[in-house]
């Protein structure tokens, strides 16, 4: 398959920087960012950023309400013009289990729920998180617990203001963090890869009007086994880029080694197909541990990545919109 076309965007004003263990999340025109790590383990601060996709302009926010403290590992969603936070890791290493909304008409945060399992779902932080805009859902998956890995799936009913446990995947699903997580063919949910003391390489599918789970067995040129990389529901595609196909000796301390390419799993026939290399200075280069958004640029659908982390341990702040080579139904 063609390479897809991957553009690197001009970034102005007063911005987050280089960081990883972030997450970003689009609304319109305007991208969302919040959270990560410098140094690793040690969240960089708490504040919201607004990227202009038009102008390529970075906005600190001030934002009011319940504020959400620093932390890593954390993840973003939005639905309409509300962007949705979950978990993450604070600066004492303990996993959190909020769910913030963050009105971005207002700029005001609102503390949602708690988590905790009685008041959904357990802590955690390096999990996904997905939204069902058109059904009004978004969807929490894995990730590390404060007992270890985790493997469940839950959604939080926009409209309805309350979480709901959804069926458990089995045995063959194995607790993961950093998975991949998107919705794609017909709304269903996909669960990618990920890392269980080793880097996993297989997909399963939840049908959300079904309640069943089932385990995919996919053909192509499949890409190996990796976890913490770019992943999102494009039409009927999962796309993936990047992410740590060899974890580091030093664990969260140290680099692993990364992935630089991009693929494409067709939802409908099971089949990856890996979407080739760009030019030299159009390229993200090899990375993990980014944030990342399904959304469009100037028409064209596609994913934003923001930052990361390097072969060399060093964060990463640039950001690049990838539009791959696949039909948009």
């Amino acid at each position: 398959m063609a390479a897809g076309t991957w553009v690197k965007l001009e970034q102005k004003g007063e911005g987050p920087g280089a960081r990883s263990s972030h997450a970003i999340a689009m609304v319109g025109d305007t991208a969302y960012a919040f959270g990560g790590e410098f140094t690793p383990r040690v969240p960089v601060d708490n504040t919201m950023y607004a990227f202009d996709l038009t102008t390529q302009r970075w906005s600190p926010l001030a934002a009011a309400g319940d504020v959400p403290p620093p932390r890593v590992g954390v993840t973003m969603a939005s639905v309409g013009a509300t962007v949705y936070m979950f978990g993450g890791r604070e600066e004492r290493h303990k996993e959190l289990g909020e769910l913030y909304a963050f009105d971005t008409a207002t700029a005001t945060w609102t503390l949602l729920s708690t988590g905790g399992g009685d008041d959904g779902p357990p802590r955690r932080s390096y999990h996904s998180m997905v939204a069902d805009a058109g059904a009004g859902k978004v969807y929490v998956f894995g990730g590390c617990g404060e007992g270890g890995r985790l493997n469940d799936l839950w959604a939080y009913d926009v409209g309805g203001g309350r979480w709901e446990a959804m069926p458990s995947p089995g045995e063959s699903c194995k607790p993961r963090g950093g998975p991949g997580l998107a919705v794609a063919g017909g709304g269903k949910v996909w669960v990618v890869y990920g890392f269980s003391g080793e880097e996993l390489d297989d997909v399963h599918c939840y049908d959300t009007l079904t309640g069943a789970w089932c385990a995919v067995e996919t053909t192509g040129e499949k890409p190996s086994p990796r976890s913490v990389f770019c992943g999102a529901g494009i039409g009927k595609h999962v796309v993936v880029f990047g992410g740590e196909v060899d974890p580091s000796d030093m664990g969260h301390l140290g680099a692993g080694k990364f992935s630089g390419e991009a693929f494409a799993l067709d939802t409908e026939t099971g089949e990856w197909a890996r979407l080739g290399e760009e030019e030299e200075g159009q390229h993200p280069g090899a990375r993990g541990w980014c944030a990342f958004a399904a959304g469009e640029v100037d028409g064209r659908r596609g994913m934003l990545v923001y930052g990361g982390n390097s072969p060399t341990n060093d964060r990463l702040g640039d950001i690049y919109f990838f539009t791959p080579p696949l039909p948009s139904s």
